[in-house]
């Protein structure tokens, strides 16, 4: 009993002060007051909006200890929003280098799930280093969206209200309302009655 006091006070610390320190690493601009569980990383000039209720992180869940929640409007014109009682977990990651990522109310995400605006790389290998904003494209998730695991949203993906997104899906394009999409490249598994 004792060991399991001991222990559980000692993670307790270890995680604040990962919070505090990824606080004071947080150099972006946010608007609103989520729930931190994991540290999150928010940076870039752009500007971070967050509803209400919205939690981040996720105990007990894989790299809770180990990983951080990277959240970035990398432009001065680019804009991450996350609607109200959405649950997103452990190592996110959102990067709006030039558009938008507005991510609907009542989302649940998991682990490791990507999403990004933007190739970030030039294809020629002299635009390697460069990014084209003419070729970023905002991301929209609907409202009450799940999304699975190790799951990775590119630039320009729709996705209707109440859709699923299978495990390990990496989503290119539009995915209809209230369907499950899985697979590499993704397709509409099944229609959501």
């Amino acid at each position: 009993m004792l060991n399991k006091v001991l222990s559980h006070i000692v993670s307790r610390l270890f995680q604040y002060s990962r919070l505090a320190f990824y606080n004071i690493l947080s150099t972006g601009r946010h608007i609103g007051h989520p729930q931190k569980i994991q540290p999150v990383l928010i940076s870039g000039s752009g500007i971070v909006e967050f509803e209400n209720d919205i939690r981040l992180g996720y105990y007990p869940s894989p790299y809770f200890f180990s990983g951080y929640i990277h959240i970035e409007a990398r432009g001065k014109s680019s804009l991450i929003k996350i609607g109200a009682d959405t649950h997103i977990n452990n190592n996110f990651v959102a990067i709006a280098e030039h558009k938008q990522i507005i991510i609907g109310k009542r989302c649940l995400i998991g682990t490791n799930v990507e999403i990004y605006d933007s190739d970030f790389h030039g294809v020629k290998v002299e635009c390697r280093k460069m990014s084209d904003q003419k070729n970023a494209k905002s991301v929209v998730i609907g409202d009450d969206v799940f999304i699975g695991s190790n799951s990775k949203l590119m630039k320009g993906v729709v996705i209707g209200e109440g859709s699923i997104i299978a495990n390990g899906t990496i989503v290119v394009g539009m995915i209809p309302p209230r369907v499950i999409a899985g697979g590499n490249p993704v397709k509409v598994l099944k229609v959501i009655d």
